[in-house]
Formats: C-alpha cells, structure tokens, sequence
C-alpha cells in the first residue's frame, strides 16, 4: 500500500514520509513535531478517530493541514463509529476507497497546498513534504 503511495508523491513532486504506531502518545507526539517539519499531513486516527480528544488538540495545536482517511466508510458502520473527533482538525475526510483513500487524502493535501501558494500563502523552497501516520 505505502509503495502506491510513494509512487503518487513521485508524480505528485512531494516526499511522503510514513509513520504507524498503535499508540497514541506516539501519534500526538509525531504529530506535535510535524510543524516546520512537514507542510500537510494524511492521517488515519483507526480506532481513536472517535475517542481521542488528544489527537484532535495536537492537529490543531500543530497548524499543519491535514486530511483525515479510512480505509472503510465510517458513516456505514456502527453509529458510535460514526462520528470522529479529529475531522473538525481537518481540512477534509476521505473514507470508504479502501487502500486507495491514502492516495486521494495525498492528491487532496498536495492540490490544497498548491492552492494556497497560488493564493499568496506561505511560499517554502523545495519539494513539498507530507506525511502519512496511520494507527
């Protein structure tokens, strides 16, 4: 899966770099560091999508665009699956295309940064980074 990935941030001009971990902390504390690091994020929380309040305050706390994938549809699974905490941190969600909601969350990031350069956003030299960090 990650191999498609990288093969899309070849074409797309960006460096994706990928982080997984079960735990939470490590989760908050990568996205913590992600500021000046990284330009936007593509980020599964899995499970915490609907429990953690941590990983919600350190998206926000981080000020580094993000989208929120899943590999499945959240919205067509059990009603407490149905809301996520993170997603209000997020510049947009992807759900429910399988493997390929990490390739549409970083088309979607990359075209939303181009975007914002071209409307006088902040202008950085080099190729564009994002990140994946999925549970």
């Amino acid at each position: 899966m990650m191999r498609k990935v990288e093969a899309l941030g070849v074409r797309l001009r960006c460096r994706v770099e990928h982080f997984q971990s079960n735990e939470e902390g490590a989760l908050v504390t990568r996205i913590g560091a992600a500021r000046g690091r990284f330009d936007g994020l593509v980020f599964n929380p899995g499970a915490y999508t609907h429990t953690s309040i941590a990983l919600r305050d350190a998206l926000l706390a981080a000020g580094v665009p993000c989208v929120e994938v899943h590999l499945s549809n959240i919205h067509a699974r059990e009603e407490f699956r149905q809301r996520s905490l993170t997603a209000g941190a997020c510049i947009g969600v992807i759900a429910g295309f399988g493997e390929a909601s990490y390739r549409l969350g970083l088309a979607a990031i990359v075209e939303h940064l181009r975007a914002q350069k071209k409307g006088g956003g902040p202008k950085r030299g080099g190729r564009r980074k994002a990140t994946k960090a999925a549970r």
